[in-house]
């Protein structure tokens, strides 16, 4: 596996359409009562072509002037990808958000997602963030890949990203 920062030469609008984005929810976590429960929440998240380069249109846009974005690479398969922030938020501005985080399901359990996270979080303390900040799938499995990354619940709830995707949990990542 090779991992590179994503640029115009190896990143564009169709670069992601061999990506498998697939996900079998059974159980998600919602907070009930000021508690957070894990619920029964059976659905398929899958990415048709369109939003594959949707989501790669978007991510070749940010890449180099808002956002940094890394790839970890087949051969020239892109297999997984991460992109963080530039721009800092939080009451002292100290923030970098995760904005995309994804790895094509045949090679999930390998380990890339653990390589592209670190990737994104030298990234941010590059960029001068003290903590990483993740408004993230609310399934049993993505909270448990975060959860072993070792991110916690956020201490400061950037509320347009929590508005944006109300069933997100909000998880921060100190540097």
């Amino acid at each position: 596996m090779e991992y590179r920062k994503l640029d115009d030469s190896n990143f564009n609008q169709n670069t992601l359409d061999g990506f498998i984005r697939h996900q079998e929810v059974k159980e998600c976590w919602r907070k009930i009562d000021g508690e957070w429960q894990l619920v029964p929440n059976v659905f398929e998240e899958n990415w048709p072509l369109q939003e594959c380069r949707e989501t790669a249109g978007d991510i070749a846009r940010h890449m180099n002037k808002d956002q940094t974005a890394f790839g970890a690479f087949d051969g020239s398969k892109l297999v997984g990808f991460i992109t963080v922030s530039h721009r800092m938020f939080g009451s002292t501005a100290r923030y970098a958000e995760l904005v995309c985080f994804q790895v094509s399901e045949p090679y999930r359990n390998q380990g890339i997602g653990k390589h592209l996270f670190a990737l994104a979080c030298q990234e941010a303390v590059r960029l001068g963030a003290e903590k990483l900040y993740i408004s993230a799938h609310s399934s049993k499995e993505s909270q448990a890949a975060y959860r072993a990354f070792g991110c916690v619940l956020a201490a400061e709830i950037n509320e347009t990203l929590a508005e944006k995707e109300p069933c997100d949990v909000q998880l921060e990542y100190k540097l």
